[in-house]
């Protein structure tokens, strides 16, 4: 092989209602990157259970997302879309990365200090290693790029490391065996088994906000349900949510420094640009100087002309498990075949005894 081939992935977590910044930052990408790459889209329930280990409905949760990707137009004949658990090749690699990646880069991950709190020793071993399992997700299909959140950054980063660490441990066994490609890492060169997987980082909207408080991202755990839009809420409920989204009496600025220290409006002007694809410059443009009281209906229409679709779509879709639950067999029937190609490679250069 002379090189990776180009390949998507990414996953979402089944975990409460999917929400406008999931759309914005995740599944909107993943369905325009679907016209120009191959994709693997992954609800990742094993990561689910991390921080919670019990769930009301995981399988009910887990068919919802699943829903959600097929709402939005993601293709599940042209693509992959499966569920992480039915295919075992990626906790098979996560241990291996457990032993691949070191106890101080996982100690160094902001979101295990925001998620275990101050009671870190309480936390899950799970929650601590679940990185690990990330990176698995990513690399045991060898994918080159994944859409990305800023708050996925950092995992990212540790996915790549995991790889180049990995890479460089076993190159000589990678080159005898044939199984790798040549990189370039500083002034070395090595033979890499898994790509350096880039991030995909697009769009005026990459982190949403929450509608009550700006200052902190739109959440699926927030017990206000006034502060997210659901991709499952009706025009009604979405038009109620942003007229009644948290502002300041000031107009909108003519200009995008004057959002500088106005966190829920430079939300709200993110999220216009978002949905109506244009810059936030433009929209500042159009509305700079209006009030609130002119802006926030605007910004309503639009989200209910664009959002309001798909949940009604998500709706039909979900009521038909069968045919949900056929989507994530398909989808991990065909993963696995990936998934099994890139393990035999991992036995075969870790020393592991293969059938």
């Amino acid at each position: 092989m002379s090189e990776f081939k180009p390949l998507v992935f990414s996953g979402v977590q089944p975990t409460g209602n999917l929400h406008l910044g999931n759309y914005l930052g995740a599944i909107r990408k993943f369905v325009a990157l679907q016209e120009s790459h191959d994709c693997i889209y992954c609800v990742v329930d094993l990561h689910s259970i991390t921080a919670q280990l019990v769930h009301d409905d995981l399988p009910g949760q887990t068919r919802s997302i699943t829903a959600a990707f097929l709402a939005a137009g993601i293709d599940p004949t042209k693509h992959i879309v499966f569920n992480q658990s039915r295919v075992r090749q990626h906790a098979e690699l996560a241990w291996v990365f457990n032993c691949v990646a070191r106890i101080g880069w996982m100690n160094r991950m902001t979101q295990f200090k925001d998620k275990a709190g101050k009671d870190r020793e309480n936390a899950s071993l799970g929650l601590l290693a679940y990185p690990s399992l990330m990176a698995a997700d990513i690399l045991v299909y060898r994918a080159t790029h994944v859409p990305v959140g800023d708050d996925q950054k950092q995992h990212l980063e540790l996915t790549r490391d995991i790889a180049a660490k990995f890479n460089n441990d076993f190159s000589a066994k990678i080159g005898d065996l044939g199984l790798g490609v040549e990189m370039e890492v500083g002034e070395e060169t090595v033979n890499g088994f898994f790509p350096l997987t880039e991030p995909l980082i697009e769009g005026p909207a990459t982190r949403v906000m929450s509608l009550r408080d700006g200052s902190k991202k739109m959440s699926k755990s927030d017990p206000s349900d006034l502060s997210r839009i659901n991709l499952t809420d009706d025009a009604d409920a979405i038009s109620k949510k942003i007229k009644k989204a948290k502002t300041d009496p000031e107009p909108l600025p003519s200009e995008l420094d004057g959002l500088k220290a106005r966190p829920e409006a430079e939300n709200l002007v993110g999220i216009y640009a978002a949905l109506s694809d244009k810059t936030r410059e433009a929209v500042i443009a159009e509305f700079g100087g209006q009030q609130f009281s002119a802006f926030k209906p605007a910004l309503a229409d639009l989200a209910v002309d664009r959002l309001a679709p798909i949940a009604a779509e998500m709706r039909r879709i979900s009521a038909d498990t069968t045919y949900v639950d056929g989507v994530l067999r398909d989808g991990a029937e065909r993963a696995e075949v990936i998934a099994e190609a890139t393990m035999k490679g991992v036995r075969e250069i870790i020393g592991l005894l293969n059938d």
